[in-house]
């Protein structure tokens, strides 16, 4: 691929990401893209031969966009595993309330299972840390690290969906998701030390 071949291609994926921050997953469609990259509308399929590729193009940069707000947050929190841990939930939250459309990109299961792009292993080292954190913080038991992390995960991907749908503070009465964060590190990791 030469330069102007790359730039097409990153004009493409950079008017797919804003598409997709500013009006959520189901506006994307190549015609549009092309549109706002300034390009033919028959230009997306010479760089991204299906729109699963280019789907999966734009997760890719959501997903580097998430890991470098983790990283960040990582080396700003203190050591304490705990801590840590406590922190990248709370970013995983903020990035999922701020960025919606992007978030429910991320984890479309036929992005990840594709194939495409190596979408999977771009997203499974943010699990990796999750987990890492898990081992080092969890009560004794003969649950696995790793499944304890997918269990914590899990219920934070539901507090970030339940939240925006409005489920949560209609159901709870709380005004901010704290609580709920809290409630569910506890619940999978034992009452945090005082």
């Amino acid at each position: 691929m030469n330069d102007g071949d790359a730039g097409v291609r990153a004009r493409l994926v950079a008017a797919g990401v804003d598409l997709v921050l500013r009006e959520g997953q189901s506006a994307v469609s190549l015609r549009e893209i092309a549109r706002r990259a300034g390009v033919s509308h028959g230009a997306p399929r010479r760089y991204f031969p299906t729109h699963v590729d280019l789907l999966s193009a734009i997760a890719r940069e959501g997903f580097a966009d998430l890991t470098t707000r983790v990283r960040k947050t990582m080396r700003d929190a203190d050591p304490d595993p705990r801590t840590q841990l406590t922190a990248l939930a709370r970013t995983y939250l903020d990035f999922a309330a701020a960025h919606r459309g992007m978030f429910e990109l991320m984890f479309r299961h036929d992005l990840l299972d594709s194939g495409r792009l190596r979408l999977r292993e771009t997203s499974l080292p943010l699990f990796a840390v999750l987990a890492d954190l898990v081992a080092q913080v969890r009560r004794p038991d003969d649950v696995p690290a790793s499944v304890l992390a997918g269990a914590l995960w899990a219920n934070l991907h539901g507090i970030a969906q339940l939240w925006a749908w409005g489920s949560l503070p209609l159901a709870t009465g709380v005004t901010d998701d704290d609580a709920l964060l809290r409630a569910t590190l506890d619940a999978h990791l034992g009452p945090a030390p005082h």
